[in-house]
């Protein structure tokens, strides 16, 4: 979630071209932008834009970086501090468009582009890092930092900002250098090439149905959304399914053919492992050997201690004792779990014992039977649109943020909606784009993301434009789009994210808004979950999408007698994905790793049961080969147990208590990566938080 500034890229950079002064003043990123707010006008920019604008960005980012380092004036905290974080403005922009359409809207010609690019601007990056005068004259003003009469702020911005230089090789000598350049270099490409192998094998598999019993189980409106992508595949009349999440978990759910449950799942774990152009087992190898080694260079034991300590946990002995004291609890949850859906599977006279494809759909079967309660009978209730409402409700109550509709402002896709955040006052506060739906040019899963950060140093104030990107179930022909309750909270999730952002109140850009530890960033996200199933706020937002009524009081009496219900999965499956990443980053060796035997001795090691599969097997472990959180993925949990304990402040003095909220949004919200998180969360909360509320609300309290 944190966002990418220009001085500390680590992805993307400018293929070489030569080119004309017609192509420059024609390319809308050298205009000034008259859209309202500056939102980007996407309808003028081309894939031929992005090359002579990165081009140029660098060019003028490289000068700015030259005048800071070589400034006659002695160093202040001004003229080096202020100008550094201030500098790369045309690649920010550049970036923000790029970066958030890759992942959003890519194309074989995007994808193409950002390859070529890869290493130039790793290089750029480096170039930057290592600048030995430059960290010279960071250097003089960090280590006179106690006599300065510097704000709390801009402590911590010179703090990081040294940190930095340090962790990219800055004290390093020559030739250590250029091997930490080719380091970089060789992740960057790997990463691409790694998440884009993802998303053309989501791409390529589908299962297609043209016997209509084969549909057996499956809900109206699943059935619905098969024919529609049938139809949209080339394959008219029939019914097409897909490992995209909206497609394949209502499959797993429903189906009554065991055989296509199978098929589907096994086609959805085996993502990146099938020996072909795409397979991924050598590439992840090869980058966690390189993360060894870069760890090395730079005096870390592994890539795990170098990551942690800029994180709340510090080290990988702090993260491991905190997984383990879950996973006893949630293992044992899941045991009796299990136990549970055998005895449905033998009670309905089969003789075959419960496999991983199987969980998902005897789950369904036992929570209706326990609970009355099914997916389906939900989904009327949180049409996408009032849901979204809802959220926007939250915020209102809680911080005073009103959300008003702009069709005036440029979008990228049909899909694309754009809102305008005003405070309490009714002056501006920033730009909310949202995308909900799949398509075949936007990676899996949902993420918040910044076309710009907010931020004021040197007197130039920037207001934020964040976006959430996600892949709900689609409408259809007759129906609009009707969510789960699972993408209900991921919704409220993304958009707690995006007012981490919208609410940032900072100075500087390095502390902005999300550019928090990655432990500390899922805390605005998760804490918003809360409300998503809250009965009082459900009770506003869901309505039935044909009647209008709302949710009756005894659905949501069920619902929260089913809250506990499958937690030991669902916490299993995740804590088994947190460790596989902690033990491929705390590798000491740089011996490439067979990764189909590493993986299965990291599952051993804990005993996983063979009925869950961990949740990202290593080959399609996006999180931490192609998304910034490797030694990060545990950081959700954290983050849950920082949730709870804050939530618990609402519970205590009132949902909306106006207090508590201004002190959330003040202490954690707005203040952004300003602080130490640990004491920006006690601040708020006037403790340390307590594992307590975490184990009860997921119900491993035994």
């Amino acid at each position: 979630m944190m966002k990418q500034r220009a001085l500390y890229l680590t992805g993307l950079v400018m293929i070489h071209l030569t080119f004309t002064a017609g192509v420059q003043a024609e390319n809308p990123f050298f205009e000034t932008w008259d859209t309202p707010f500056a939102t980007p006008p996407f309808e003028q920019i081309e894939i031929e834009h992005y090359v002579p604008a990165f081009e140029k960005g660098m060019q003028e980012h490289s000068k700015e970086i030259d005048a800071i380092a070589n400034n006659p004036a002695p160093a202040t905290f001004t003229i080096t501090i202020d100008a550094l974080d201030a500098s790369g403005e045309l690649m920010d922009r550049v970036q923000g468009v790029f970066y958030n359409l890759l992942s959003a809207k890519t194309s074989d010609e995007l994808q193409a582009v950002a390859k070529e690019m890869s290493p130039k601007l790793s290089k750029h990056s480096d170039d930057i890092l290592m600048n030995k005068a430059l960290f010279e004259r960071i250097k003089v003003i960090y280590d006179k930092r106690a006599s300065l009469e510097l704000t709390g702020e801009q402590q911590t911005v010179l703090e990081k900002m040294y940190q930095d230089f340090v962790r990219n090789g800055a004290l390093l000598d020559d030739q250590q250098q250029a091997r930490l350049r080719e380091i970089n270099e060789k992740l960057s490409l790997l990463s691409l090439t790694f998440g884009e192998n993802v998303l053309k094998e989501v791409n390529r598999f589908e299962l297609v149905i043209d016997n209509e019993a084969e549909l057996d189980g499956l809900p109206q409106g699943v059935i619905k959304t098969a024919a529609e992508t049938a139809k949209e595949r080339g394959h008219e009349g029939k019914w097409v399914f897909t490992i995209s999440k909206p497609s394949l978990i209502p499959f797993l759910q429903y189906s009554t053919q065991r055989d296509l449950r199978e098929k589907m799942f096994k086609a959805y774990i085996d993502q990146g492992d099938h020996g072909d152009k795409l397979d991924n087992k050598k590439i992840l190898s090869e980058m966690a050997s390189l993360r060894v080694e870069k760890a090395d260079l730079l005096g870390y034991e592994t890539h795990a201690h170098f990551v942690l300590e800029k994180n709340m946990a510090k080290t990988p002995d702090r993260v491991y004792d905190r997984l383990e004291q879950l996973w006893e609890p949630a293992l044992k949850r899941a045991h009796m779990e299990a136990k549970d859906l055998q005895a449905l599977i033998d009670k309905e006279g089969h003789s075959f014992q419960l496999q991983p494809w199987d969980w998902w759909f005897y789950a369904e079967k036992l929570k209706k039977s326990k609970y009355n309660l099914d997916d389906a009978e939900l989904r009327p209730y949180f049409q996408l649109e009032k849901v979204r409402a809802g959220a926007f409700e939250v915020a209102n109550k809680l911080f005073g943020l009103e959300f008003v509709k702009r069709n005036d402002i440029p979008v990228y896709h049909k899909d694309v909606e754009v809102f305008e955040v005003l405070d309490r006052d009714g002056s501006h506060v920033g730009i909310f784009y949202t995308d909900y739906f799949p398509r075949a040019s936007k990676r899996g899963g949902a993420w918040m993301n910044e076309y710009r950060g907010q931020s004021r140093v040197m007197g130039k104030e920037k207001t934020p434009i964040v976006c959430n990107v996600c892949n709900f179930s689609k409408p259809t022909a007759d129906t609009p789009a009707l969510l789960s309750l699972d993408e209900v909270s991921t919704l409220f999730h993304e958009f707690g994210h995006a007012l981490h952002g919208l609410l940032s109140d900072v100075t500087y850009n390095r502390v902005s808004g999300t550019s928090v530890p990655r432990d500390f960033v899922e805390l605005p996200s998760q804490i918003m979950e809360n409300w998503a199933t809250h009965p009082k706020v459900m009770k506003q937002y869901a309505r039935h999408y044909e009647t209008g009524e709302p949710i009756p009081d005894e659905l949501i009496a069920r619902i929260e007698k089913a809250r506990h219900f499958n937690q030991g999965f669902e916490t299993v499956e995740y804590l088994a994905a947190s460790f596989l990443d902690m033990d491929w980053h705390t590798l000491k060796t740089t011996e490439f790793q067979d990764a189909t035997e590493f993986e299965k001795q990291s599952l051993n090691r804990i005993d996983l049961m063979p009925e869950i599969v961990v949740r990202y097997r290593s080959p399609y472990f996006r999180h931490i080969f192609a998304g910034g959180y490797s030694s990060g993925y545990y950081s959700y949990i954290w983050a849950e147990i920082l949730d709870s304990d804050a939530f618990e402040a609402f519970k205590e003095n009132g949902l909306f208590d106006r207090e508590t909220a201004e002190k959330f949004r003040k202490y954690i919200l707005e203040a952004g990566g300003s602080d130490d998180p640990m004491e920006m969360y006690k601040r708020f909360r006037g403790a340390e938080p307590s594992v307590e509320p975490l184990l009860e609300k997921r119900g491993l309290k035994m």
